[in-house]
């Protein structure tokens, strides 16, 4: 069975040095969540068994972490005012199943589900969010305090806030960067203020964010591909951290960035500055990029790379699962990062067509191998202190 299989190869990863988390991935996560998956929120219209059966999963695994996200619109549907208490009465069940099973729940604030009401309001475009946020995070928090100890704000932060425009020439232009400049602002903002609150209710409570990383691999070795692809990696990865660090937006790499500014009021650069427990990074696939003159504000060209790449030697760079190990190290270089945890590797090339026993097998040798490099960047120095693996539940729930 692919669970018990998983499990005898788990066993020498998790220990108290190390931990390990479950994602448990349903396909079709809109009708039915059953997963802590990072863009997977728990629906409140399932019944409390298919949760159950999740973390019975994580018990038959002796893995001990699960891993979900709250919904800001069941909690607050106008976004703000009337808290429903049925939908924090759900959350409640859910958490006290977790503890029953000595599962530790690691809670997400915001996964991509700010409420409709506030998006007819602008949305993250709006300062207002700031508050907006502020109750929100406030209500969570007070509510479920005594059984959370992680607490993650925001997830993912790069998706929500469109910044995969820069990869698109096409769409590449002042309106968008425009657009894109004080949601990214009001969205680091809120991460800071949602930390703080968190820290104030109880400093014991471990916090931090999640956000996608990419590795960046210039075309050639030319000072130009070398410094397009430091743009790019500044614009995806860096603008996301730094400002949070104290580093402040790198615009000397990404100049257009300079407009930010415009949003700023008295006392952002101190707010942005945050103390936090620990990162969760999201290893995304790595991206090929070029010098390109002809590209608006980034002078670079992303390519991307695919499974039909077969002869491309990048792909080959992809299937060696040094990949996480490299970005382990890379984000352990920052001072202010405490703990880094691998909240999910999206880099499998693994295709849907295998048989379910060759599918299952197949993973579960890329699990242990990834497993493995993230321990070894851990021995080597990296501040990784454990990793959720993912599953699809045509696999698991077998």
């Amino acid at each position: 069975m692919f669970l018990d299989d998983l499990k005898n190869e788990l066993q020498d990863f998790n220990n108290n040095d190390f931990f390990l988390g479950l994602t448990l991935k349903e396909k079709n996560y809109k009708k039915n969540h059953i997963s802590a998956e990072s863009s997977n929120i728990l629906n409140v219209e399932t019944s409390l068994e298919n949760y159950k059966k999740s973390i019975l999963i994580l018990k038959e695994l002796g893995i001990t972490n699960f891993r979900f996200s709250l919904s800001w619109e069941a909690i607050l549907p106008e976004g703000i005012g009337f808290v429903n208490q049925t939908k924090i009465a759900f959350y409640h069940e859910v958490l006290d199943y977790c503890i029953a099973n000595e599962i530790v729940p690691f809670v997400t604030l915001f996964d991509f589900n700010l409420p409709e009401a506030l998006e007819k309001k602008g949305g993250w475009s709006n300062r207002e969010v700031l508050n907006w946020f502020e109750n929100y995070a406030s209500i969570c928090v007070t509510a479920f305090k005594s059984k959370v100890n992680y607490w993650i704000v925001l997830n993912q932060s790069s998706i929500f806030t469109g910044d995969n425009f820069f990869l698109d020439k096409q769409s590449l232009n002042e309106k968008r960067l425009n657009s894109f400049l004080p949601v990214l602002h009001h969205t680091l903002l809120c991460q800071s203020i949602g930390i703080k609150i968190i820290k104030e209710i109880d400093p014991k409570i471990q916090v931090g964010i999640i956000f996608s990383s990419h590795i960046i691999i210039p075309k050639t070795l030319s000072n130009k591909d070398l410094n397009a692809a430091d743009r790019i990696d500044a614009i995806l990865n860096k603008v996301f951290l730094e400002p949070s660090l104290g580093l402040g937006y790198p615009i000397q790499m990404v100049p257009c960035l300079k407009k930010i500014y415009k949003y700023f009021l008295n006392g952002d650069a101190d707010l942005l500055k945050v103390d936090f427990d620990f990162i969760g990074i999201n290893n995304c696939k790595p991206l090929l990029v070029a010098h390109d003159l002809f590209v608006p504000y980034i002078n670079a060209k992303v390519f991307k790379l695919t499974r039909n790449d077969s002869k491309n030697v990048f792909l080959e760079f992809e299937l060696n699962t040094d990949l996480i190990y490299r970005i382990i190290k890379k984000y352990s270089k920052y001072e202010g990062i405490k703990k880094i945890f691998i909240i999910e590797n999206t880099t499998s090339l693994l295709e849907e067509n295998h048989s379910l026993s060759d599918y299952q097998a197949k993973e579960i040798i890329q699990i242990k191998t990834f497993l493995q490099q993230i321990l070894n960047a851990k021995n080597s120095g990296g501040k990784v202190d454990g990793c959720f693996i993912s599953s699809s539940n045509r696999m698991a729930l077998d």
